[in-house]
């Protein structure tokens, strides 16, 4: 496989197109009549386009072509370069709509084909990467591929693999029947027969071979970029306070702290971008991900609730403000990202022109204050970026600076508060990033439950309506009559058939508004996702979820996605579910099928647990005590509001205030009295009437 890699990426001499004047070949593109902000970026390329379907595969057969497949997402900066210096160009449109059929993905759209072509990809080049670029047999199955190529390295890479298709195809085929081997057995799970042994002695070791990366300083791990990585902090959050590890305490505040700090979290308007390209979490790629703001609000609660850093309850308030003014749309939805790029004052795409700032323009908006403004933004030395342009950092914490300007608390919080609404009334003047405002299901997820942590810790009653108008629209507009889940939705139109991922995200949020509402809706809803996904998505050999359903086409391959990445695996976010349904319906056969889940990827956690954090965070609800809270009477959610005060993430909420008939509420209703019981493995304790009596009898 080796040896034909090298022959398909040899490097040859460009070739001198037509010139761009004599070329009138007339060309069609497909991407008009499509939705996704991505693909309608691509709508006027000299390329023709076709949209990932049944026709342009068609097409290819029939033609006997290679297939282009072009993967990005429209917040993507360098997705946005290739288009320009390739996609735009007419010489480069005519060797591709000559020799190939060309097709258009918008990842966020279909992750099933993205993760497919990745596979192929790293497979061949040992890494990924957006935009992808793969070229593929008529029959869909790839024979090269890389990430960004520059208009030459396309151009020659196209010519010489076109050339070898038409002399010497079979070589290509040969190669394409070893690279699909190689994919199918990618991300592939054995059912594993050892007896279930969980401890915490297994996930300490975990954490210790995981440390050595840690950088104690500037907090996440010792290299750049740096990502923020929400799942792994929540996990090391709740390991490190669960067990009373105090040095990891520190380890997990630290980096809580520099990110909030730096300049990946927009200092102005709030929010985050997906990561920083340096190591102290300076200068970001200025794209702003849902997915990742969903996360890090709720990983940020659950950090406030402990601490009760004042710090923490700002990133919270300033992300949701964020998310509210800017990826909300009417029906309670919520969009997908805001683009890396902007037009700077040339009329010129240019990434973060949105964001950064001169210093001569702050001096001339702040006036008197800034002085103060610039110490405490760092628009100096330690915040310039590159041609006169800062990015806002802190490096000082508010007690610090309160003591050098001789301020009381309330004072700096004003002054704050008035920079952040004059400058972003400045910065709304310029050019706006664009917006990708598809719905997808799984981030609405994500966001929702974000938003329900965030109501738990803060008490803020329009945070938990606007989760649960969230969770309306997914009934409404995404959940089909046949009990599954659409993906997309756009234009009024509910689209694409939902993957693990919409399922597992969607179940894990409305558990959460449960939790908060005691609306069994809500809980029901949880479990008929979770039957659906048994219909459609379990291997029975493996004991896993595939990623797609079984009404889905067939690709290359059906994978199976169980390493946790900046968003877990939707296999360890279901297994967690059931773990936790299990215990609300005392259903024997989610409790089994949770514990296989675990148990099949512990022999590879230890060795890279950064990619298994969602895993451990499910393994210490074995190896720990995990409690089911009961409360039952009139005062049930004045209860609840209580318990919400206190982190206990090892336990699930069930209450009612009348008699029920869920399994953990029967025979527990008494007039007149609001009851907790706190039981663990359905064996309970002798009930008590106010919270602090629970909250002992949790920690005894």
């Amino acid at each position: 496989m080796r040896s034909l890699v090298l022959i398909l990426f040899i490097t040859i001499i460009s070739c001198q197109g037509q010139n761009e004047n004599q070329m009138t070949q007339d060309y069609t593109n497909q991407l008009i009549n499509e939705t996704s902000p991505y693909l309608l970026q691509h709508a006027h390329n000299p390329v023709n386009w076709y949209a990932w379907n049944d026709q342009a595969l068609a097409i290819a057969k029939e033609q006997n072509k290679l297939i282009i497949i072009s993967v990005g997402y429209s917040a993507c900066h360098w997705c946005h370069v290739m288009e320009h210096e390739s996609f735009e160009n007419k010489e480069v449109a005519q060797v591709m709509n000559e020799n190939y059929i060309s097709i258009k993905v918008d990842r966020e759209e279909r992750p099933d084909i993205d993760q497919v072509y990745m596979n192929a990809v790293q497979l061949m080049t040992g890494r990924g990467g957006w935009p992808m670029n793969v070229i593929a047999l008529p029959d869909g199955r790839p024979v090269w591929g890389g990430t960004y190529f520059k208009k030459e390295q396309w151009i020659s890479a196209l010519e010489q693999i076109s050339t070898l298709y038409k002399k010497n195809p079979e070589k290509l085929t040969e190669y394409a029947d070893q690279l699909e081997l190689g994919i199918k057995n990618l991300d592939v799970v054995s059912h594993n027969p050892e007896d279930v042994s969980f401890s915490t002695e297994f996930i300490l070791e975990s954490i210790k071979n995981w440390s050595n990366q840690f950088d104690h300083s500037k907090g996440g791990i010792t290299r750049a970029p740096k990502f923020m990585m929400p799942n792994n902090y929540h996990f090391l959050l709740r390991y490190a306070n669960q067990m009373n590890d105090e040095s990891l305490k520190k380890y997990v505040n630290i980096t809580l702290k520099q990110i909030a700090y730096g300049g990946v979290f927009d200092q102005i308007g709030g929010g985050f971008s997906r990561y920083s390209v340096d190591d102290k979490w300076h200068v970001p790629h200025f794209e702003k991900m849902l997915y990742d703001n969903g996360q890090l609000v709720s990983l940020y609660a659950d950090a406030y609730l402990i601490t009760k850093d004042e710090l923490y309850k700002e990133i919270i308030v300033e992300t949701l403000k964020f998310v509210e003014r800017e990826l909300t749309g009417d029906k309670g939805n919520f969009y997908s990202s805001l683009d890396a790029d902007s037009k700077n004052n040339h009329g010129e795409l240019e990434e973060g022109a949105y964001y950064v700032w001169q210093k001569q323009d702050l001096k001339s908006i702040l006036k008197d204050d800034y002085t103060l403004f610039s110490d405490y933004y760092n628009v100096n030395n330690y915040g310039f970026w590159e041609h006169n342009n800062y990015v806002l950092i802190r490096k000082d914490d508010d007690a610090s600076i309160i003591k050098k300007y001789d301020l009381t608390s309330d004072q700096l919080k004003d002054k704050k508060e008035s920079w952040r609404k004059i400058l972003l009334a400045e910065r709304n003047k310029r050019e706006q990033p664009r917006l990708d405002d598809k719905t997808l299901t799984s981030w609405n997820a994500l966001m929702l439950k974000g938003y329900v942590d965030a109501y738990k810790v803060l008490g803020d009653e329009s945070y938990l309506d606007i989760a649960i108008k969230n969770g309306e629209f997914i009934l409404l507009n995404q959940l089909r009559d046949d009990g599954g889940l659409n993906h997309n939705y756009k234009n009024d139109k509910s689209t694409i058939n939902g993957f693990l991922e919409d399922y597992a995200s969607t179940i894990e949020a409305v558990m959460a508004l449960y939790e908060q509402t005691l609306n069994t809706k809500w809980l029901y809803t949880a479990r008929d996702l979770t039957n659906y996904s048994f219909d459609h998505f379990f291997d029975d050999e493996s004991k896993m979820f595939f990623f797609t359903s079984n009404n889905d086409a067939n690709l290359i391959s059906r994978s199976i996605e169980y390493r946790d990445n900046v968003i877990p695996a939707s296999n360890s976010i279901m297994a967690k579910n059931l773990f936790k349904l299990s215990h609300y319906f005392d259903n024997e056969h989610y409790a089994e099928t949770a514990k296989q889940m675990l148990n099949n990827v512990k022999p590879e956690i230890q060795e890279y647990a950064s990619g298994y954090s969602n895993w451990l965070d499910l393994m210490l609800n074995y190896s720990e005590p995990f409690y089911e809270v009961a409360i039952v009477g009139k005062d049930t959610f004045d209860k609840i509001s209580e318990f919400n005060l206190y982190y206990v993430p090892n336990k699930i909420i069930i209450g009612s205030k009348k008699d029920e008939s869920l399994p953990l509420l029967q025979n527990r209703y008494v007039d007149n009295k609001t009851l907790i019981y706190v039981c663990v493995n359905k064996a309970c304790k002798l009930p008590v009437s106010n919270v602090e009596d629970a909250i002992k009898q949790l920690k005894n």
